[in-house]
């Protein structure tokens, strides 16, 4: 049994198969056999966990686990204490309402890696970072969430899965390392 922890950069695309335009998961990591537990789209980066135990990728993936991921995520504007209540009670998605999460406003993170392409800077319009921990992690969920209220996500980094922090394992973009599977980190 196998687990890797990747930390994917902006504009990679979760699958190991080549992509006309993109980026693959084969150009960082060249362990056999292992498959994403989760995903991250492409605009999105941060922590990805990788296995090949299709036990332990359920643990980490299927919501029913309850296994926590922490995203911080810039957004348009400033949400007020009613947007971020929002957030923490579940948001309507029109499809579905989303469990509750943590969130709370953090100041721009003085650890996080430069990204590139940059993000689009409009003078006139600020922007704020929120600290968003969620059980669920849907497709475009969190992009969802704070466009629902009224803030569009402009970047989103997974710093956390579990007790495991892209910052604390010291990967920067592109790097991954082998972890101990049967390590009670979650």
């Amino acid at each position: 049994m196998r687990l890797i922890a990747l930390n994917k950069p902006f504009g990679m695309i979760c699958q190991f198969s080549p992509h006309e335009a993109r980026p693959s998961l084969a150009d960082c990591v060249s362990i056999p056999g292992v498959y994403p537990a989760g995903r991250l789209d492409a605009d999105s980066e941060g922590l990805l966990l990788l296995t090949d135990d299709g036990a332990l990728q359920a643990r980490i993936a299927e919501p029913r686990h309850k296994l926590v991921k922490r995203y911080w995520a810039q957004v348009e504007g400033i949400p007020d204490n009613v947007a971020l209540a929002r957030l923490a009670q579940g948001v309507d998605l029109g499809d579905y309402v989303t469990k509750p999460a943590r969130a709370r406003l953090i100041d721009a993170p003085d650890t996080l890696w430069a990204r590139n392409p940059p993000i689009r800077y409009r003078a006139n319009l600020p922007t704020a970072w929120i600290e968003l921990a969620i059980v669920e992690g849907k497709n475009r969920q969190v992009r969802r969430m704070t466009a629902a209220i009224g803030h569009p996500t402009l970047r989103l980094v997974r710093c956390a899965i579990g007790a495991l922090d892209v910052f604390e394992l010291n990967l920067a973009p592109g790097e991954s390392c082998e972890l101990d599977p049967r390590s009670p980190w979650a």
